[in-house]
């Protein structure tokens, strides 16, 4: 499916049709411009400009119900009083963005009269506009500057793809194989809560489920999946001699679940190592291609951040996001660093160089030997991000940091890692994490930035905590308290 943002006009009948064709010809051609902007991730529509109440609120509507509207840019190029905006912005369901911009970039001053100034009235029509919004609390992002300026667009862009992730959650279904890690606290959560909030379908399915479709997978698909594996990543000796049982049995388990998640609809699932029932391996290699083609995944039965995963891989289709988990420290003075990982389950789409295959003892699970991609993550700014259940509300919380090379190498370690440094420094973001009851699970994602999360939990109305290098422990501290405060009064009694 192809998605899009309608570019939405106001203006009103006051100022004749010969107007009205100039304000249909300069939108037509700023969302046109838009359109072809890089920045932007989906196609940029214009529709024509609106004029009454009643069209309004049927475009609104219109937009609500069209699968491939992900979001609305909307512009007032006269002066359109908002009172014909209120029917429509309060049956409007899907992310809006108010454009706060003009035709023109430079006045020409020498030529500047009334007419001009009837035509380019966007300086204080938006600013009604502004207003019904605020008076209506209608959750927007406001974006000022011409659509020609690179900063506009990148702004833009960011929102196009949070609105692609907001528009997957709402309908993303996940399927949970066993259920979350016992006696652990923060995978647990409202499934309910989180269709209400998100949109997503959580629900549970029998391991052995997943069994029967593994089993049931052919020999000859089996035996090309390997050879896939061998074109494509540096197999282990083992796992082409007296191992290769297992490789066979990994694309097995590869094959079933894929069926498994195709056949429901799925795009993202959970796993649980306590509960494998008739499955001879944890599934490693198989998660982790899965995530590389799109999929989210959460380990241990968590959730969450399974849908996080899916959703940011939406929002930026074949960039570098993975589950990930912070591991170990390094506390060297000057070089303090976290050590990232999973048992087996970190998405190859981080590697920066080709993954290893191989296949290596598990301490726990207690089934066989699992196989699974071996490599070490792209260095480069990125962010890492959780989700926590609070019981009232969900809350994110965000940490940018920088992904680096080990500082030495890990020959012993043979899984997939990531080694990065939190902004601003260790010390200052685990306070601050710990601060705001982050999770030990997270998404690391290169393809999308904090203007894009805080544009997700703005669609979402869910809180986001935003750890970076201007943070303080003190500061930080404050804002949790305050927005404490805010989510209790805004839920109301």
């Amino acid at each position: 499916m192809t998605h899009e943002v309608w570019f939405l006009t106001g203006s009103q009948g006051l100022y004749g049709p010969e107007t009205l064709d100039q304000v249909a010809a300069q939108s037509r051609q700023l969302a046109a411009t838009l359109d072809e902007s890089p920045d932007i991730a989906v196609r940029v529509v214009w529709k024509p400009v609106l004029t009454s109440a009643g069209d309004i609120l049927k475009t609104c509507l219109e937009a609500n119900a069209d699968p491939q509207v992900v979001g609305v840019v909307a512009w007032m190029h006269t002066f359109s009083p908002a009172k014909m905006w209120i029917s429509g912005l309060d049956a409007l369901r899907t992310p809006l963005l108010h454009l706060h911009t003009q035709a023109n970039v430079a006045l020409p001053w020498a030529d500047i009269d009334m007419d001009f100034m009837n035509l380019n009235q966007a300086a204080h029509g938006d600013r009604e506009f502004g207003y019904i919004q605020s008076r209506l609390g209608v959750a927007r992002k406001t974006v000022a500057g011409h659509v020609t300026d690179p900063r506009v667009t990148a702004r833009i862009g960011a929102w196009t793809r949070a609105a692609l992730g907001y528009c997957e959650m709402r309908s993303l279904r996940l399927a949970r194989f066993g259920d979350n890690m016992r006696d652990v606290a923060v995978t647990e959560g409202d499934k309910v809560e989180a269709q209400l909030r998100f949109g997503v379908s959580v629900n549970t399915y029998g391991v052995n489920d997943l069994v029967e479709a593994v089993d049931a997978t052919l020999d000859a698909d089996v035996e090309n999946l390997v050879k896939e594996y061998h074109d494509t990543y540096r197999v282990s000796d083992a796992l082409k001699t007296d191992r290769a049982d297992s490789l066979r049995y990994a694309a097995r388990i590869e094959l079933g679940l894929r069926a498994f998640l195709d056949a429901g609809g799925f795009k993202a699932f959970t796993t649980n190592f306590e509960d494998l029932g008739g499955l001879r391996q944890l599934p490693g290699l198989a998660v982790q291609r899965l995530m590389a083609d799109g999929y989210g995944f959460g380990g241990e039965g968590d959730w969450k951040t399974s849908v996080l995963v899916r959703t940011l891989k939406a929002m930026s289709p074949g960039g570098g996001t993975s589950f990930m988990e912070d591991y170990t420290y390094d506390l060297t003075p000057g070089n303090e660093v976290i050590l990232g990982a999973h048992m087996l389950e970190v998405c190859p789409s981080i590697a920066l160089d080709t993954p290893s295959c191989e296949i290596h003892p598990l301490g726990i699970g207690g089934r066989e030997d699992p196989v699974r991609l071996v490599f070490d993550a792209t260095p480069g700014p990125a962010v890492v991000l959780g989700l926590a259940d609070l019981g009232e509300r969900f809350r994110l919380v965000a940490n940018e940091i920088d992904v680096v090379a080990p500082t030495a190498p890990l020959p012993r370690l043979p899984v997939a890692r990531a080694v990065w440094k939190p902004r601003p420094d260790l010390s200052t973001s685990a306070e601050s994490w710990l601060t705001a009851g982050g999770p030990h699970h997270t998404v690391l994602s290169f393809a999308v930035g904090t203007e894009e999360l805080q544009d997700l939990a703005d669609m979402t109305g869910t809180e986001l905590l935003v750890i970076d290098a201007d943070t303080t422990v003190r500061q930080f501290a404050k804002e949790v308290r305050w927005n404490q405060a805010y989510h209790r009064l805004a839920r109301g009694f």
